[in-house]
């Protein structure tokens, strides 16, 4: 007994003795565990494995949690094709094809930290991270002086929100609806649309401005003004819409539920732990950025030449194009939300993503123009501007009435296939881009 005990000791290893043995009078049944000294030993080797193990979740759930995963792949070939010296359309195409699942993961990750920071955080980090692949694009190309591709780009995007996305959503939720009607909350449909007037405004009067003057060259400089004013009143008022809507009428914004969705919200909010750490998703949303910084340099390097390869206009390109590619994620969202007959949701989707385009994007790209020493202006052509307004009018009176049919989808849709194909046909006049340097 006393050499089994010494090797027990000298093992470490620590005897447990069961008090049920001991009260029933039978035979001392021992357990054999590792004793404090061993367990030490372990817990290193234990700490990498579980570290590897978090690792390759994370990596997991991050790269393989989308179903647009498989267009990963297209990045590796955009970065060869580019050091490899392939024709632009090459480096051009895997690059579109790469920012759509970037521009997915980067709205999942967002949503990820927003569980750790909290609602206001979280919507703050939204509404800088929710149009990034946007904002980067116009960024490069201000830094290469092409003020036309910012515009037509951000244009873009604001149209595909209001009648692509929207309107395809409609309809494929009237379709998949004929037999009840869908209705939506107009309170949100009104304050999106309020805010999208005025930021139309802000892009009218600027060329208003310079139309109604007699002479151009004494009104540039007065409408590049007007702009960077407008540009600030623009970022006031998205201001005071967070906080609208993050703090004083966020009950407006909370999508209206019926007795299923209770039920289903109630069945699936045992699933709203995070399934990411902060710091991993923080680490992951820079890298991502990163990625999405060097697409859209390749995109904005090869667009001219891309052009002249393809015979199609830098406008179409930048206006039809980009946004779609940039847009998948939140197209297939909104139209998800449609079918499930939550038109809050799609509503939130389309119309909040056109107002931070509008509101958020456009004005701080003139900002950033200014402090680089680019002469930009908020001031589009009299066919972008007169695009834009129809297009934020005839939304306005679609959701007017806050129910939706099919009907109202195909309208939308057909004024997106009419704009695009008006962008197809038109080829600026050579002489434009210096008019809008001037400005």
């Amino acid at each position: 007994m006393a050499s089994s005990e010494a090797w027990i000791a000298e093992n470490g290893i620590s005897v447990v003795v069961s008090k049920d043995s001991v009260s029933n009078g039978g035979g001392i049944r021992s357990t054999l565990l590792p004793s404090s000294s061993s367990r030490c030993r372990k817990s290193d080797s234990g700490d990498r494995l579980g570290c590897l193990r978090g690792f390759f979740k994370d990596l997991r759930e991050v790269l393989l949690g989308t179903k647009l995963c498989a267009l990963f792949v297209a990045i590796p070939f955009a970065i060869f094709a580019q050091y490899r010296g392939f024709g632009s359309p090459w480096v051009f195409a895997f690059s579109l094809l790469g920012l759509a699942p970037l521009a997915e993961r980067l709205s999942f990750l967002t949503e990820k930290i927003a569980l750790y920071t909290g609602p206001t955080v979280g919507g703050l980090l939204n509404a800088t991270c929710g149009n990034v692949t946007e904002l980067i694009i116009a960024i490069l190309a201000l830094v290469k002086n092409n003020v036309e591709l910012v515009k037509y780009s951000l244009l873009g995007s604001i149209l595909s929100n209001l009648l692509l996305v929207l309107g395809s959503s409609l309809f494929c939720g009237g379709i998949a609806n004929l037999s009840k009607e869908q209705k939506f909350n107009r309170k949100q449909a009104d304050a999106n649309s309020m805010l999208l007037l005025l930021g139309l405004i802000c892009n009218v009067l600027p060329l208003m401005c310079k139309l109604a003057a007699k002479s151009p060259e004494s009104t540039a400089a007065m409408a590049l003004q007007l702009s960077r004013v407008n540009s600030v009143i623009l970022l006031m008022a998205y201001a005071a819409y967070l906080i609208f809507q993050l703090r004083t009428h966020k009950q407006s914004f909370e999508p209206q539920k019926n007795g299923e969705d209770q039920d289903e919200d109630e069945s699936l909010s045992g699933d709203e732990s995070p399934v990411i750490g902060f710091w991993s998703a923080f680490i992951w949303l820079v890298l991502m950025t990163a990625v999405v910084a060097l697409l859209s340099e390749y995109l904005v390097a090869t667009i001219e030449a891309v052009s002249d390869s393809w015979g199609l206009s830098v406008s179409f390109i930048s206006v039809v194009l980009l946004p779609i590619s940039g847009n998948a994620t939140e197209h297939a969202a909104a139209i998800i939300f449609a079918f499930k007959n939550k038109l809050d949701i799609t509503l939130g989707v389309a119309l909040g993503s056109a107002t931070q385009i509008s509101m958020l994007v456009m004005p701080l790209t003139v900002l950033i123009s200014w402090m680089i020493g680019v002469r930009m202006g908020m001031d589009l052509s009299i066919l972008e501007t007169s695009v834009l307004g129809l297009s934020i009018v005839l939304t306005t009176f679609t959701l007017q009435d806050g129910t939706s049919h099919y009907l109202k989808g195909v309208v939308l849709m057909l004024c997106y296939i009419a704009i695009g194909t008006c962008f197809f046909f038109f080829t600026p006049p050579q002489h434009s881009n210096d008019l809008h340097l001037e400005a």
